[in-house]
């Protein structure tokens, strides 16, 4: 039997809304956090010809704003892509973090 996403994590995935922001080269683009754990984020995001696309093992960087304590890039994996619904614009991406900084870590373990 092969386990789901939701069956092979390890940390706790709280919910949210928070904006961020997708780094490719000299460019930002917009995206949204669904949800986030210490070790993952889901993202919803517009993908566009001009920017990278969200193959599985693609690399992509998050810069995601932590409250007070400023701005912290996060180096990703995309680990699963999909669209939100058949005729969507938008894709759903499951990113895995690479070596979370421990920053990040006391964000999330802040989080209700």
């Amino acid at each position: 039997m092969v386990k789901s996403h939701m069956e092979k994590r390890s940390a706790r995935r709280v919910s949210v809304s928070l904006s961020a922001e997708r780094i490719s080269g000299d460019s930002k683009h917009s995206i949204f956090i669904e949800n986030l754990s210490e070790s993952g984020i889901c993202i919803i995001a517009t993908p566009s010809k001009k920017t990278a696309s969200f193959k599985p093992g693609a690399q992509v960087t998050v810069r995601l704003k932590l409250s007070s304590d400023g701005t912290i890039n996060l180096d990703c994996r995309v680990i699963w892509s999909h669209k939100s619904e058949p005729d969507s614009i938008t894709v759903s991406v499951g990113l895995e973090i690479i070596d979370p900084p421990e920053k990040y870590k006391e964000f999330v373990k802040k989080l209700p």
